[in-house]
């Protein structure tokens, strides 16, 4: 069967499905909220904080967190302004059921408001094997994620106002999966065309939301025709940007922040016991790593208009993990602690707002199962909420202000981390190495 009889028997397919998925309700229940946004009208704008969210409790994602915990986790993100939440797949409930929680938070409080960027996993064939096949892709699984997520949005066009098509997708270190971009374009003009053809709302936008390199930003090795075409196809670029993870793989800019004044005799970075005088110290970092992250927008940016393209772009994932041992803990980089993480929180959310950029932060609560061997992983830290509900440093002065009174997580109700003592804090933030300091 050629390729036009596959799309044409695929069409015909999610027609059905779109319209058994409508058919099947009473007008009353039909998701046409006139008060509903659009993606365009959404994204940018800066009164709406944006997130990642997985709400998984468990080492394992067969265990999948409650309609009761996730609109608990919900009501926790509303409470702290997310207005939009992004999911990462559709071969588990979790995606499907975030969104028929705020479905279900919305008939119960007409007032709250909450939307979707609902994610799509794409993998290349043989994915997650010793010899995957990054030149075919794995059309059978990959279709049903699409399809999968065709029939939610026909069905909650209200709510879910993004599609991206892959995480992480087509950049080059994602060894196990990665794909070419013609095989990420061929999906987004797939969803274009039920766009064209009604079945999708207009007002949803299309994209995938991958590494800065793989939109240009990074070697000539992404930049192609496939590329060029679909940045031509997409409605905005989705953009991941980590200044973390460069602390150990492009760790020249970090190390090259360092004051020496913070240095003690033996030309160590100095013990801090202050708020103040830690702040001061980490203060170059943290300006280094946001730097990075807005030199990396801005590199995808030149490579968009370079080609005489104008397509809105957004920071569709980053992040800052709270604790590590390994490579970003203290015997790495020394980036990762609570005080960082909120560091960079504020810096790159304040830069965004600024830019009218949304900044899809990862993420909302901590996760374990992303490395379960190992508890210590960076992985599994970099919630803004801890996994029993407490609020990581970042989150303390909405705790203060009464953000979260009268909500809770797992029946626990919403405390700092550290019982609100910045001085247990403290003592597990370290100033990172300088350049002049960095053992060989």
């Amino acid at each position: 069967m050629n390729n036009k009889a596959k799309y044409q028997r695929r069409l015909i397919s999610i027609l059905l499905i779109a319209l058994l998925l409508v058919g099947c309700k009473e007008p009353s229940e039909q998701h046409m909220d006139a008060s509903s946004l659009s993606a365009s009208e959404i994204l940018g704008k800066t009164d709406y904080l944006a997130m990642s969210y997985g709400g998984y409790r468990t080492k394992s994602r067969e265990d999948q967190p409650t309609m009761a915990q996730i609109q608990e986790d919900l009501r926790l993100m509303h409470a702290m302004g997310v207005r939009v939440v992004r999911t990462y797949n559709m071969q588990f409930d979790h995606a499907p059921n975030v969104v028929k929680a705020i479905d279900g938070l919305k008939k119960e409080h007409p007032e709250f408001e909450m939307y979707v960027m609902l994610g799509t996993w794409i993998d290349c064939a043989q994915a997650w094997t010793a010899q995957p096949d990054h030149t075919k892709q794995n059309e059978s699984a990959n279709q049903i994620e699409i399809e999968k997520a065709v029939a939610l949005a026909v069905q909650y066009p209200d709510i879910i106002k993004i599609i991206a098509v892959g995480n992480e997708a087509m950049v080059h270190w994602a060894a196990q999966y990665f794909v070419a971009p013609s095989v990420i374009l061929n999906w987004v003009k797939h969803l274009q065309n039920l766009k064209e053809n009604n079945v999708l709302s207009k007002d949803l936008w299309i994209t995938s939301s991958d590494n800065f390199a793989s939109w240009g930003g990074g070697g000539a090795e992404y930049h192609n025709a496939d590329l060029t075409a679909l940045i031509e196809a997409v409605d905005y670029i989705s953009m991941h940007t980590y200044p973390f993870h460069d602390t150990h793989y492009n760790a020249q800019y970090w190390y090259n922040a360092g004051l020496a004044e913070h240095l003690d005799s033996n030309n160590k970075p100095a013990t801090l016991t202050t708020l103040e005088t830690e702040k001061k110290a980490i203060q170059p970092f943290m300006d280094a790593a946001v730097a990075l992250s807005r030199a990396q927008f801005n590199q995808v940016q030149a490579y968009v208009k370079g080609l005489g393209l104008d397509k809105p772009i957004h920071v569709g994932e980053t992040g800052w993990s709270s604790s590590s041992d390994g490579f970003f803990g203290p015997t790495g980089s020394r980036a990762a602690d609570e005080l960082k993480q909120a560091m960079y929180y504020e810096g790159l959310m304040g830069w965004c707002r600024d830019q009218k950029v949304s900044c899809f932060f990862f993420e909302a609560f901590d996760e374990q199962w992303k490395s379960t061997a190992n508890p210590s992983d960076p992985e599994n830290h970099f919630g803004l909420f801890a996994l029993d509900g407490s609020a990581k440093y970042a989150l303390w002065s909405e705790v203060d202000q009464g953000f979260f009174d009268g909500l809770s997580r797992d029946g626990q109700p919403i405390r700092k981390t550290f019982g609100g003592d910045i001085n247990l804090l403290l003592e597990t933030v370290l100033v990172p190495e300088s350049q002049t300091t960095k053992h060989p």
